[in-house]
């Protein structure tokens, strides 16, 4: 945090008026622990899709695979009614249910920003079963809570759900290739229904990465379980919108910072630090009360770990509608060329494509 300018605008000695609003908050003073209950009982959709409906998604009238989507999934839905029954739990000795035949579950592929996070959450709300009894999280968060509550733990606690949606489906590491594909492998075999986002088709997401062939060789066999589904279409956060606005000086958001109720605010760099020391499974918890971020020096991300992490705060930003005000670079300059050409660039691309959204939302916060 610049703590000589905040002082310096506390006392009013930069700028005409003196700011008399208490301090705000620092993400980087914040070290949250998150119980495994609270992980799963959060496997919902984010506050941001809380009402979307596949009756809100607008298709984009050049696209018919959008349109096309949206039928397959209401059908998809509707078919899940005969799942599990509801509240019921399988006895040890009950005879485990045949594997329904043809894929288990559908994937959603397009670039970031064409709905599949709308849809997706839409295919949630519309499966007909009780909330817990439907599971919504990212391939991150998944992979926390497996590290949370243990394999088998994971699997008894997820088997009776009817519905089991993946948001960004991503395969970073050979590690969690294997996690997951035996995690999924174990709840179609116990009659769970799957849903999947991510940029890539599932035959294709190890291409370009680090061990492709370890990836491809464990992705070819979990592809099955799903019917892609293609969804072309331009990122609809920048379809008839301005561009993201510009950087604001660093007297500006830490003045927006102490006059916005809720608002924290952070020196990008020291943010970035306080990342490496918080898992990533606590991003969201490290948000809450937030209902601003304002950050000072922004300049790009020095590594691909540091950049993998703030992906991971720019989705739970996104996902909590948090504006975000900055000053530094813009932020489509945060990450390298060799990063936005490398084997993580559609994570990158997305975490630029909702950092100007909510730059945008942001602009509400400084004065005129």
């Amino acid at each position: 945090m610049p703590c000589s300018l905040a002082r310096r605008l506390q006392w009013g000695t930069v700028s005409t008026s003196p700011i008399t609003e208490a301090a705000p908050m620092s993400l980087c003073a914040r070290a949250p622990h998150v119980p495994a209950d609270r992980l799963v009982a959060e496997m919902v959709p984010p506050p941001r899709f809380d009402s979307v409906r596949f009756e809100t998604y607008v298709p984009d009238p050049n696209q018919p695979s959008q349109t096309e989507a949206v039928a397959v999934l209401s059908s998809f839905a509707a078919g899940l009614g005969g799942a599990h029954a509801v509240g019921t739990k399988r006895r040890w000795f009950a005879k485990k249910p045949a594997a329904a035949p043809g894929p288990r579950g559908v994937y959603l592929d397009g670039g970031y920003g064409v709905g599949k996070t709308h849809l997706l959450a839409s295919l949630w709300h519309a499966t007909p079963a009780e909330p817990a009894l439907k599971a919504f999280g990212t391939f991150v968060e998944l992979t926390n809570l497996v590290g949370a509550l243990g394999f088998q733990q994971t699997v008894a606690t997820l088997s009776d759900h009817r519905l089991l949606c993946i948001d960004e489906f991503e395969l970073d590491d050979p590690g969690d290739t294997v996690l997951v594909s035996s995690l999924l492998r174990r709840l179609v075999e116990q009659g769970v229904a799957l849903a999947a986002t991510s940029n890539t088709l599932p035959g294709k997401l190890g291409e370009g990465r680090f061990a492709a062939a370890d990836f491809l060789r464990e992705i070819q066999g979990l592809s099955a379980h799903f019917r892609p589904l293609r969804i072309d279409g331009e990122d609809y956060r920048h379809r008839g919108l301005p561009e993201a606005p510009a950087p604001h000086s660093e007297e500006q958001v830490t003045k927006a910072a102490y006059a916005t109720e809720g608002a924290a605010l952070d020196d990008f760099p020291q943010l970035l630090d306080h990342l490496s020391r918080v898992h990533p499974s606590r991003y969201g918890a490290l948000t809450d009360g937030v209902r601003a971020v304002c950050l000072t020096d922004v300049r790009p991300v020095p590594d691909q770990s540091t950049a993998l992490r703030l992906v991971v705060l720019a989705d739970r930003l996104y996902d909590r509608e948090v504006p975000v005000l900055a000053s530094g670079v813009p932020f489509d300059r945060l990450f390298s060329d060799e990063m936005l050409n490398g084997g993580y660039r559609k994570k990158y691309f997305r975490a630029i494509s909702r950092l100007t959204a909510l730059a945008r939302d942001a602009k509400g916060l400084v004065a005129q």
